[in-house]
C-alpha cells in the first residue's frame, strides 16, 4: 500500500447503539489487515477490555495499559503488546480504565491525550484502529479527536438508521470543533442475514443514503466469529475458512485498496 500520509492511518471503530459488533470488527478488521501484510496496532479504549480479551491477553494482569498511557505513566511502546495469534499490537484495557473520565478533566488538551501518545508511534503502524465505547465519553472523545476518520458496523435493523444520525452529529460537532480531519470512512454491514427481508430493505436505504459510503463487503451473520472471542482470538484466525473470517480478509483489503 502507498501510505501518502505522515504516519499510520488511524481510525476508529463506533457506534453509539451498543451490540452492534464493534469489537469484533475491530479485532477481525486487525487481524485481517495483519494477514495482508500492514502492520496495525488495536487500542482498546472501552473500560469492559473485550478487544484486549478477543486478542488473546489476559486484562486483568496487564502491566501497563491504555490508562497509564492517558495519565502519562506510561509510553505506548511500553504498554503495548502483541496478540498471541492476531498478527497485531495491543494496547489493553481494563476496569482502571473507567476512572480515566474523572481523572482526565484537570488535565490539559484532555481530549487530546491519546492523539499526543500515538505520535511517538506513528512511524511504526500502518494502521491503528480504536474500539471506541458506545457512550459518548471523554474516553470515545479521545478516539474521535485522535483519528482520521471512523468505520461504522451497523445491523440492517429498523432503530439502526436512528441511531446512525446521532452518530453523524457527534462526528460533525467533533469536525467542527475539535478535529477538522475527521469523517465517516464506510458504514460496514455486520450480521447479516440475507433471507430477512427488513435487511435486505435497510441495507438498500442505506446504499441509497450513503451511496460510495457503504463499504462493498458485507459481514454475514457467523456462529464461529461469535465463538472465536472464548478462545482468546478473532474468527479470522480462529476458523480461516468460517464465512465470517474470509468476509473479514476481504474487507481488510477493501479497506487497503480504496486508501491506497
Amino acid at each position: 500500500m502507498t501510505n501518502t500520509r505522515r504516519g499510520p492511518r488511524i481510525f476508529c471503530v463506533a457506534n453509539q447503539k451498543g451490540g452492534v459488533g464493534k469489537t469484533t470488527t475491530t479485532v477481525n478488521l486487525a487481524a485481517g489487515l495483519a494477514q495482508v501484510g500492514q502492520r496495525v496496532l488495536v487500542v482498546d479504549l472501552d473500560p469492559q477490555g473485550n478487544a484486549t480479551t478477543g486478542s488473546g491477553i489476559d486484562k486483568r494482569h496487564l502491566p501497563s495499559s491504555v490508562y497509564d498511557v492517558l495519565l502519562g505513566s506510561a509510553t505506548i511502546a511500553e504498554a503495548r503488546q502483541p496478540s498471541p495469534k492476531g498478527g497485531y499490537q495491543v494496547l489493553g484495557a481494563n476496569r482502571e480504565l473507567a476512572g480515566a473520565e474523572v481523572e482526565l478533566v484537570d488535565f490539559e488538551r484532555r481530549e487530546k491525550r491519546l492523539k499526543d501518545a500515538l505520535h511517538a508511534v506513528r512511524d511504526e503502524h500502518d494502521f491503528v484502529l480504536i474500539d471506541c465505547p458506545p457512550s459518548l465519553s471523554l474516553l470515545t472523545l479521545n478516539g474521535l479527536c485522535a483519528a482520521h476518520g471512523v468505520v461504522v458496523p451497523m445491523q440492517c435493523e429498523y432503530f439502526a438508521l436512528e441511531g446512525l444520525s446521532d452518530l453523524v452529529n457527534t462526528i460533525k460537532q467533533v469536525h467542527a470543533n475539535l478535529n477538522p480531519e475527521l469523517q465517516i470512512i464506510g458504514l460496514l454491514r455486520v450480521m447479516y442475514d440475507p433471507r430477512i427481508t427488513l435487511q435486505q430493505q435497510v441495507s438498500e436505504q442505506l446504499k441509497a443514503h450513503f451511496g460510495a459510503k457503504v463499504f462493498d463487503t458485507v459481514i454475514p451473520r457467523n456462529v464461529r466469529l461469535a465463538e472465536a472471542p472464548s478462545y482468546g482470538q478473532p474468527g479470522v484466525t480462529f476458523d480461516p475458512a468460517s464465512k465470517g473470517a474470509v468476509a473479514f480478509v476481504e474487507f481488510a483489503k477493501e479497506m487497503v485498496k480504496r486508501l491506497g
